[in-house]
């Protein structure tokens, strides 16, 4: 060790080796009275109780309208139902009154007559081409008397220019409540059964 070492070493403070501090004991001593207990805010209750309150109501609200909704749009879809049913009813009516069938016999009721040769008229020059046009004005297609094929959307329906008479000929009665009609007696006792005797 030499001499520059030795004052280094001397130059460094050694600090004292300390015991560890004793802390005095805690006494335990009686309590003299305890503090008064302080009761709470009559506000603070009433705000809880309104707020349960306004809560409950809100929820019973809320299930109100929604319980009217789904009734609104129950109703609202027994309407689009029965809306949907007559524009079906209204599109077959369209489409018998716009047969072929329904337009000829009205066509033949205002003295039209069917041409059996048919006849076409060349614009260029005025000319008609084809069977001559009947003179009489008859023709053996009867388009009120017998349809070719019978069309049941339109065959009790008043033709518009013949009110007294319907696509097949007949004319049109009244309803007639006693009338017999097409549908079969409702069974009161048992399954029908045929007569034979």
């Amino acid at each position: 060790m030499s001499a520059a070492d030795g004052s280094l070493a001397s130059s460094w403070p050694v600090a004292p080796v300390r015991s560890p501090a004793v802390e005095p004991r805690r006494r335990l001593r009686a309590v003299e009275t305890p503090a008064p207990r302080r009761r709470p805010k009559l506000l603070y209750g009433v705000i809880a109780v309104l707020g349960a309150f306004l809560i409950a109501g809100s929820q019973m609200v809320l299930s109100i309208m929604t319980t009217q909704t789904s009734y609104e749009l129950s109703t609202l879809e027994k309407t689009q139902r029965a809306l949907t049913y007559d524009k079906q009813i209204l599109y077959d009516e369209v489409a018998g009154l716009s047969s072929p069938q329904y337009l000829a016999a009205n066509a033949a009721a205002l003295g039209m007559v069917i041409d059996e040769s048919p006849s076409y008229l060349r614009l260029s020059d005025g000319k008609v081409l084809g069977a001559e046009a009947t003179s009489n004005g008859s023709t053996s297609i009867d388009a009120i008397g017998r349809g070719v094929v019978p069309n049941s959307l339109v065959e009790s329906t008043p033709l518009v220019t013949a009110p007294d008479a319907t696509i097949e000929g007949a004319p049109v009665l009244a309803a007639d409540p006693s009338a017999v009609s097409d549908t079969p007696l409702p069974v009161t006792d048992g399954l029908p059964t045929p007569s034979t005797h």
